[in-house]
């Protein structure tokens, strides 16, 4: 029950961008700090450990990085952007320059030969799963290789070698680094990039709803204040069609300019019902509220029925909350959710006493699969489909965004949200007609700030009368 459509071109296009976040500069100062490791690494081994290393060959494999990164501040900006093949291409050659460095210093013999998780680990953490892999595998099959072949460290004393279990047990190791930390950090960051994506889905949904709200305050406003010349001009035209009965031509222009001011009544109209949020209006009963967030799913074929399930306080006291954006939105969202997977009906059911104000959303569907029950209000959360599912065509790929829009949305106001399924044990069939499918359930606590109105049977306040002391000069009521 966790869907919301996904378009290929946008979701490609967030992918491109999402991935051309590593700066070129980034690279280049890892590369430089991995520079100077080496060569102090170097310096201590031969001149405080008296180790016998090719300096020729070393110094060619680190003069290979110092020439990669001068070219690289030589030919591009200091703030270039990579891209996933640049981005690849970079890590690559790291991991094989750092493999070379260990081959020429004894291979896996070498303590730092952990290091060659790092190229990993950037990958992850940045770029794709399929950019990760080919890291990963190229740190792999360069710690194979220097396993196995490799220029011994040679010392006063003799090669420094380790005994073979040793060396078995160091490639397992680090192999499996490469693979564990990989997979860690890749889940890590995903789901941190996931979540960055769905928040800023959250405030764009919420500024969307905000700005509606706005507007309907501004298209109320004009409504009201256009009312008049319109009753006028409508009073005016009716008029001039009974006079010039002996004109048609005057007669019917008459009647096109009635028509017209009937035309925009009725534009004003129906622009007002977008946004009933008038700036006087700012609270409203529950019921109504609720109506205002089931309207726009009532003509979709399902039937939507609210009731009040029970009332444990005087059947006036009606609470009346704030018409907050996050409340009709969340609300909203939920209803969508039932409405979509609902076989035939959708109930919402009203709850309050002086404790706490709730509402529970049920449908005749299917209800929420096990798999995914316990991850609702995660975002892009997926499940694996059944040998049954997978030869359906499905209407579009569910990512559990909407659902995370309507928690989020509706736990900034306070509200705690649980999820179930109405039918135990769970069948994966619709019973139409029956609460059995998905429960959604909002709560407030009565008291929660920002939640209710307060004084809402108060009056806007006392007349002011205007007079000349108070600053203001006097109408003239001539010719009026």
């Amino acid at each position: 029950m966790v869907e919301i459509h996904k378009d290929p071109a946008t979701d490609a296009a967030l992918s491109s961008s999402q991935r051309s976040w590593v700066r070129l500069r980034t690279l280049i100062l890892l590369r430089w700090a991995a520079i100077v490791g080496q060569i102090a690494a170097i310096a201590v081994a031969v001149y405080f450990f008296s180790v016998q290393i090719q300096f020729g060959f070393v110094a060619a494999a680190i003069g290979a990085a110092v020439i990669a990164n001068l070219v690289s501040t030589a030919l591009f900006p200091r703030n270039t952007r990579l891209n996933e093949i640049q981005a690849t291409g970079i890590l690559v050659f790291d991991t094989l320059q750092l493999g070379v460095m260990v081959f020429l210093t004894g291979g896996i013999h070498n303590p730092f030969m952990v290091l060659i998780l790092a190229p990993v680990t950037v990958a992850a953490t940045a770029l794709s799963t399929r950019s990760t892999i080919i890291v990963g595998a190229v740190a792999i099959a360069a710690t194979s290789l220097v396993t196995w072949i490799n220029v011994p460290l040679q010392t006063l004393a003799g090669p420094l070698r380790m005994p073979e279990l040793f060396v078995f047990g160091m490639w397992v190791a680090v192999t499996i680094s490469v693979g564990f930390i990989g997979l860690y950090t890749r889940r890590i960051s995903s789901e941190m990039r996931s979540m960055s994506e769905a928040l800023l889905a959250t405030q764009m949904a919420l500024s969307r709803e905000q700005s509606l709200t706005d507007l309907g305050g501004v298209v109320a406003a004009a409504a009201h204040e256009l009312g008049t010349p319109l009753a006028t001009i409508k009073l005016v035209s009716s008029e001039l069609v009974e006079e010039l009965e002996g004109s048609v031509e005057l007669r019917d222009d008459a009647r096109l300019i009635g028509e017209q001011a009937d035309r925009c009544r009725d534009i004003l109209q129906s622009m007002g019902r977008a946004g009933k949020d008038d700036m006087l209006v700012k609270h409203a009963p529950l019921i109504a509220l609720i109506e205002e967030a089931a309207e726009p799913h009532r003509e979709r074929g399902k039937a939507l029925e609210i009731e009040i399930a029970c009332i444990e306080s005087a059947p006036q006291a009606q609470p009346i909350l704030m018409r907050r954006p996050e409340i009709i939105h969340g609300l909203r969202n939920l209803i969508q959710n039932a409405v979509d997977f609902a076989s035939t009906k959708v109930w919402i059911e009203l709850c309050w006493n002086d404790e706490r104000i709730s509402i529970r959303i049920l449908d005749d569907g299917k209800g929420y699969s096990p798999q995914v029950l316990g991850w609702i209000g995660d975002p892009f959360i997926r499940r694996r489909k059944s040998s049954a599912e997978r030869g359906q065509r499905q209407a579009y790929n569910g990512m559990g965004l909407g659902l995370f829009i309507a928690k989020t949305l509706l736990e900034r106001t306070g509200a705690t949200l649980t999820f179930a399924n109405a039918s135990s044990p769970y069948t994966g069939r619709p019973h139409p007609r029956e609460k059995s499918g998905a429960i959604a359930q909002v709560e407030w606590r009565r008291g929660t700030q920002g939640l209710e109105a307060i004084d809402t049977g108060r009056a806007l306040g006392e007349n002011i009368h205007f007079t000349h002391d108070a600053g203001l000069e006097p109408f003239d009521n001539k010719g009026s």
